[in-house]
């Protein structure tokens, strides 16, 4: 995988909590990033064209930014992706984060930036198991997590990810700011 990714990163007790159940189910997983919820390069809208400079990304992706504001989510029970080893904590695929989605991916396409076509539909989510093996009995344990507790997303992150190389951070962009 090479491609640009816009995302955004849990915090606080949340974002400990996941993180824990990533660390004992996942670990390389756990390595790779912090809980986060990936907005473009992934469901709904394929990763960004790793060849798209900077700057471009910054004068598409910072006025959604600056137009939206901080979104209060909650995690929905967990699930696993038909045919996958992929459990996630998914989140309602509708209302203001299809929204922002979607202003991402309008101000993208205004750009003339390109970007892949998204394998499957906008599922908004936050991985608990990605690259582990998942058991019938790791499988019930993801399954009963828990996330009850809002949550508070207020930055865009966007990375540059190529296999086997760490996750590069290129610019971050603060909603409603």
């Amino acid at each position: 995988m090479n491609g640009i990714f816009i995302t955004t990163e849990l915090e606080g007790s949340v974002a400990a909590r996941i993180r824990a159940v990533q660390e004992r189910h996942d670990p390389k997983l756990a390595r790779e990033l912090p809980p986060h919820l990936t907005l473009v390069g992934s469901s709904g809208t394929g990763s960004i064209s790793p060849d798209t400079p900077v700057a471009e990304l910054r004068k598409a992706v910072e006025p959604v930014a600056r137009a939206a504001r901080p979104l209060t989510l909650t995690f929905r029970a967990p699930l696993r992706f038909i045919g996958r080893e992929i459990v996630v904590l998914p989140l309602d695929p509708h209302g203001e984060l299809r929204g922002l989605h979607d202003a991402l991916q309008g101000a993208l396409r205004a750009a003339g930036i390109r970007y892949e076509t998204a394998r499957w539909p906008f599922t908004p989510h936050c991985t608990l198991n990605f690259y582990a093996t998942v058991t019938p009995e790791s499988l019930r344990v993801l399954l009963a997590v828990s996330e009850p507790e809002p949550w508070v997303m207020h930055t865009l992150l966007v990375y540059h990810t190529r296999d086997g190389v760490p996750p590069k951070r290129l610019f971050s962009a603060r909603l409603g700011v």
